[in-house]
């Protein structure tokens, strides 16, 4: 077996992402590959997503996702759309079915180079989340930064992506919060025994909100792909939007459909920036030889 896989470096909305073509292999991206990788400025990612062969019949391929601090992803809508647009140019295929820990997917790529990616349903359970202690309705739960009498975020939506979130509202402009302060604290509070990703979400015009989002395992980011699709359902389910929502994230703008199967629907682009190769337990890699290092 070749030690180096090849690899994609793609962004979707400046989510940055390595999507690795582990096919045809045994082995597996390692942590420590994962965060040699995220240590290159060149290479500085979000999210690795990895291609194996199927595991299950009827399911084209399985993603591996990693973070960049080394830890498993049971979610990325935006990753995942890299690795349609990947898969799409190499095979001239469509639609695809891709099996990853969080479940089975269903994506597309239409006409006009939109990928969409259903993310399955969302979960509202405390257990499902998983929440440290039961609350019955988890569209605003007992939790907050500052002040007792006067905090500055509190009484997030809580659910389940394939992945926790927590998506506080507010009334002020996003950038307004100090999210780099708040959300590290926030994504290892206690109460979410498997950290969770932390959302600051906007009503900023009809179905529209504006959000920006610590991402469990990688810190502040342009786009979550997962975060946008659990903004949106909280906003729906708590009253404030429909359950087509226009989701305006710092990379860009995300369309979000809630559908009436209860499955959600993430669209939206992927940008291919450039490939090499790497070892899958060093994270040692090359850029490909015709491509200019520029």
């Amino acid at each position: 077996m070749n030690a180096r896989a090849p690899f994609a470096r793609m962004n979707g909305l400046g989510n940055e992402i390595i999507v690795a073509d582990m096919r045809s292999r045994a082995d597996r991206v390692t942590a420590d590959a994962a965060i040699a990788l995220n240590a290159d400025p060149a290479t500085k990612f979000d999210q690795v997503m990895a291609i194996h062969d199927a595991r299950t019949p009827g399911t084209d391929w399985f993603v591996d996702i990693l973070n960049s601090d080394g830890s498993k992803a049971q979610a990325c809508g935006n990753g995942m759309r890299c690795v349609v647009q990947a898969l799409a140019a190499e095979t001239g295929r469509k639609v695809f079915t891709f099996e990853t820990v969080a479940g089975i997917l269903n994506a597309e790529e239409h006409a006009d180079g939109a990928i969409s990616v259903d993310m399955g349903k969302p979960r509202f359970g405390w257990h499902e989340i998983p929440l440290a202690e039961e609350f019955r309705d988890t569209r605003a739960i007992e939790l907050q930064i500052g002040p007792i009498d006067a905090p500055i975020l509190h009484s997030p939506s809580a659910l389940s992506m394939g992945n926790p979130h927590a998506v506080f509202w507010v009334d002020r402009d996003v950038w307004s919060y100090d999210l780099e302060r708040f959300g590290p604290l926030l994504e290892n509070h206690p109460i979410f025994p498997e950290r969770a990703n932390i959302t600051i979400a906007q009503v900023t015009g009809c179905d529209q909100l504006t959000i920006r989002t610590w991402e469990r395992g990688a810190g502040l980011t342009r786009a979550c792909g997962s975060a946008a699709c659990a903004s949106a359902v909280a906003a729906a389910r708590t009253g404030r939007t429909g359950r087509i929502v226009s989701i305006i994230a710092p990379g860009g703008p995300l369309k979000i459909e809630w559908r009436a199967d209860d499955h959600v629907v993430l669209t939206g682009p992927a940008e291919w920036e450039f490939s090499g190769s790497f070892d899958p337990a060093t994270g040692a890699w090359s850029r490909d030889s015709e491509e200019s290092a520029a």
